[in-house]
């Protein structure tokens, strides 16, 4: 039996924490209006259940790092057990089944050229259930990231929203080194983004006050955000979609652009190989999804082909490990 959709003031909740994952609960609740303990009540019911997970999550651009969609055909038996295996990887991230169970699909981040070298010329190869290997390597973010889906929720008012967006992301001019207790500390902020500055401190070995002003850094650098992890059918969004989408050169960043505003869209990213955009759209149902894609999608200029593949199961979400 499906589980029963929350209410309101969860959903506000939700958006508030997509917005700014560590505010204190007296922060939110002073926004939303209700109680420190009525928020902090609905949270770790949320939490408790399994509902809901504040994450903290590298920035693989800000870090330098090269990122790639690897498309695994799999013989239909396989598919769940391969999926389950890349999602014990470190270095794997989204992955999700589609093409009616029979294709894998996963994000990958290379620290190192010879890190997605391993996986996709030695690993992949070897693994005698695979039929067919696509790597699509991501030149461009578009919308997601930092921006997440429940961002573009409307359950907060724009007051609403501007007293709880954190202070504006302020990226280096290159790429944002970590060393391992930067490591250790993003890994803590990966299983509970909400941890408290003691339990950061005894995961890292630096003092609070270097625990502290080493976050505010990652933060402010963009290396590192904060986002939540829930699933879309507590909204009522039941349907969801990878978007394989061809598009004229010209208007690559056009399109692209118009995608980031759609209220669908989770994802959007240019990409290398036959198609040279992906998206991940979210839908109430399969009747918005057409609507989607032939109203809003189907009707910008220069979009030449789409290939809609339905996401059956998502394995994994956000995290990488370690």
């Amino acid at each position: 039996m499906d589980s029963p959709e929350f209410d309101e003031l969860d959903q506000r909740l939700v958006s508030a924490l997509a917005l700014d994952g560590r505010a204190p609960f007296s922060r939110i609740a002073a926004v939303l209006g209700v109680s420190d303990q009525t928020v902090a009540r609905r949270y770790r019911r949320l939490y408790a259940e399994g509902e809901l997970r504040v994450v903290g999550v590298r920035d693989p651009e800000r870090l330098g790092h090269t990122r790639w969609m690897l498309r695994l055909r799999c013989t239909p038996d396989a598919s769940v057990s391969i999926a389950t295996a890349l999602a014990r990887r470190p270095d794997t991230a989204w992955i999700g089944l589609t093409s009616g169970g029979t294709e894998v699909v996963c994000t990958t981040e290379a620290r190192r050229p010879e890190d997605h070298e391993a996986l996709l010329l030695g690993k992949l190869p070897r693994t005698p259930s695979i039929v067919e290997i696509g790597a699509h390597q991501l030149l461009h973010r578009f919308y997601g990231g930092p921006l997440g889906w429940f961002a573009k929720d409307s359950a907060l008012t724009a007051e609403e929203r501007a007293a709880l967006l954190p202070e504006p992301v302020e990226p280096p001019a290159g790429p944002v080194r970590l060393d391992e207790e930067d490591l250790a500390l993003i890994a803590a902020l990966g299983r509970n983004a909400r941890a408290g500055y003691p339990e950061l401190q005894k995961a890292t070995g630096r003092s609070e006050s270097a625990v502290k002003r080493r976050l505010d850094q990652l933060l402010r650098r963009g290396a590192l955000f904060i986002d939540v992890e829930f699933d879309t059918t507590r909204f009522g969004f039941r349907t969801r979609a990878l978007l394989w989408i061809t598009v004229a050169p010209s208007a690559l960043a056009a399109v692209g652009a118009a995608l980031a505003s759609h209220p669908e869209v989770a994802f959007a990213g240019a990409t290398s190989g036959p198609a040279n955009l992906v998206a991940v759209v979210i839908c109430r149902d399969p009747g918005g999804l057409y609507t989607y894609l032939s109203e809003k999608l189907g009707t910008l200029e220069g979009v030449r082909h789409v290939e809609t593949a339905p996401i059956l199961r998502q394995v994994k979400q956000l995290t990488y490990a370690g």
